[in-house]
């Protein structure tokens, strides 16, 4: 029995395995074939039938393409769904990596078929969309409609938006396929071992443990450098060409459209956070301290302290902490986010082949999400889980909204799985007498919201660094690249930690840059909306458990503004977002 074997076994994950069967029996299921022949038959009979024809329908006819619309992309998204998933957790076979790939090429197929209808829609006078928007008919499609019509100053021909489909599939998915492959078939050290295993050794209380992994992790990257190189300069010339065929102003605007916010919402957000880095250099002063040594390197970062409670958390404790945390605050939301394990929504162990790191992967309405997690029995994998599965909660609310609607914006996506890690850590503090304990269990808990708010500002910074950097310089090296990484994560820790040459590669592991450039902002506006959200909770009670699960029930179905104003909350404005980095700034005073 290998290492990672056993550690699944104590931990008592190793069964802990989806089962994808909701969606299809297998991947021989003849439904598969049944399915796929039917989108593209049903692809091409909308273009037949509604082809250069928007322009005439009233609202019942308008309604009626929509709905065959939705139900269209609902299939594609079931298959979608069940390939992706089928993969993920076994990258390393090249049957499911084949049925991925050709459900990516189905929907490029579907796509060109379809495109028609967004082009032709957005190509109406603004007084006929806006009389068929207000219909009473088409009332569950209002904001859909709405929504599709900020995309019309950036729409090209029909011609260019049907090649741009069908150069998808070995386009963006392509790569970020190669990258996931890479990485998951990347063995680190001499016992080489996954990615997963490498940087759950991070956190480990030997100092000596977290410098072997951050120095086995380094070669595993340096060693294919260029192949990362490549594939990031590749993604950053792809989205260099395409926002400029759609005339973005800026190499973050099109993710601003994507999540219904203005650019000027999203700076404020990034001026707000960047003041505040000396928050950051505090707090690791003060753990240098509290670990006693000279001085913090890159891999002391997550090193826990002393009093840290060191025990490992089996499957069922993360279970029923997760779950009673939650019912403490919504026996609704406990009762959901419950069938995910009796169910077997979710993946768990660790294993050869599986993806690194964690998500919550919504379907269909009709179906439901699942989570996947690699779970190490440590109190980080805990908050994950409660992360994944606030997540999950969500997507199983605003599945009431259909499948169109219940697509929510990623900025307030985040917002539920941030607040369920919060709900976590609360009811586990209690439980903690010792002060000591106490102590580093809000540390470890500043850490993360550290790693949420400021780290992932910084990567945004890194971002914009490289996709301007490539668009002015043309391709970029390994070293340029490492140099806009270190020089954003120096800005953050200033002198508090010590980035050593060695971390300059680090930049290449980072899924998110390649797969949705731009996103990372997401994090922080879903932790600082938290922190404010979980102050009203404190205030009002009970009436704000209703108030919340509304929202998540809202999905995709109008814009964050419009969902937030019930809340009195302002996004434009900067001592919003400051007042949330001071309550940051509060806990990090109780640690002082």
């Amino acid at each position: 029995m290998s290492d990672t074997e056993k550690l699944n076994d104590t931990l008592g994950t190793t069964d802990v395995l989806w089962n994808l069967t909701d969606l299809y029996s297998g991947t021989d299921d003849q439904y598969i074939q049944s399915d796929i022949d039917w989108c593209e038959a049903e692809a091409a009979h909308i273009k037949k039938n509604s082809y250069g024809r928007v322009a005439e329908l009233d609202a019942a006819a308008l309604l009626l393409l929509v709905k065959r619309l939705e139900n269209l992309d609902c299939a594609l998204t079931k298959l979608g769904t069940f390939s992706f998933l089928n993969f993920t957790t076994r990258m390393d076979n090249a049957a499911a990596g084949a049925l991925d790939q050709r459900i990516h090429e189905l929907h490029s197929k579907c796509g060109t078929e379809t495109v028609f209808f967004e082009l032709e829609w957005n190509q109406l006078d603004e007084q006929q969309a806006r009389t068929l928007i207000d219909s009473p008919q088409l009332d569950a499609y209002h904001h859909y409609l709405e929504a599709m019509r900020r995309y019309r100053p950036h729409q090209l021909s029909e011609a260019e938006e049907k090649l741009l489909l069908e150069k998808e599939a070995v386009g963006r998915n392509s790569w970020t396929t190669l990258f996931d492959k890479v990485l998951s078939n990347l063995k680190f050290g001499e016992k080489k071992r996954t990615e997963e295993e490498v940087l759950t050794d991070l956190y480990h209380r030997d100092r000596t443990v977290r410098q072997t992994a951050a120095s086995e992790m380094t070669e595993g990257l340096h060693d294919n450098r260029h192949i990362l190189t490549h594939i990031f300069n590749a993604l950053a010339a792809d989205k260099m060409i395409t926002d400029r065929l759609r005339s973005h102003t800026s190499w973050v605007s099109s993710m601003n459209l994507h999540n219904e916010l203005r650019d000027s919402t999203v700076e404020t957000l990034i001026r707000s956070v960047t003041s505040r880095y000396d928050l950051v250099n505090r707090y690791y002063h003060v753990k240098r301290q509290l670990l006693g040594v000279e001085r913090l390197e890159d891999y002391d970062r997550y090193a826990p302290l002393p009093s840290l409670p060191t025990k490992q958390i089996d499957w069922q404790s993360c279970r029923q902490t997760v779950l009673s945390s939650f019912a403490a605050f919504s026996p609704r939301m406990a009762d959901i986010a419950e069938k995910f394990f009796t169910e077997n929504w979710i993946h768990a162990p660790v294993g050869p082949g599986k993806r690194g790191g964690a998500f919550a992967h919504p379907c269909v309405p009709e179906v439901h999400p699942y989570v996947m997690v690699n779970y190490t029995g440590n109190l980080r994998d805990v908050s994950t889980v409660a992360h994944e599965l606030g997540h999950g909660v969500h997507q199983v609310l605003a599945a009431s909204q259909g499948h169109f609607n219940s697509d929510t914006p990623l900025p307030l996506a985040e917002t539920a799985s941030v607040f369920a890690e919060l709900l976590v850590f609360n009811s586990q503090l209690e439980l903690l007498e010792d002060k000591n304990e106490r102590r580093a269990f809000i540390c470890q808990k500043l850490e993360s919201i550290f790693a949420t708010v400021f780290r992932q500002t910084a990567m945004n910074r890194f971002e914009k660094l490289m996709h301007e950097g490539r668009r002015t310089h043309g391709e970029l090296s390994s070293e340029q690249l490492s140099e806009y990484w270190l020089s954003t994560q120096r800005a953050m820790f200033s002198d508090s930690v010590h980035l050593g040459d060695n971390y300059a590669i680090w930049w290449s592991y980072i899924p998110h840059f390649l797969s949705t450039p731009g996103y990372v902002y997401s994090y922080a506006f879903g932790e600082l909306l938290v922190l404010a959200l979980y102050g009203l909770y404190l205030k009002e009670g009970e009436s704000f458990v209703e108030r919340y699960l509304k929202l998540l029930t809202l999905g995709g179905s109008r814009s964050p503004y419009d969902m937030l104003q019930p809340f009195g909350i302002d996004l434009d404005s900067p001592a919003f977002w400051l007042n949330g980095l001071t309550v940051i700034e509060e806990m990090l005073a109780k640690v002082e």
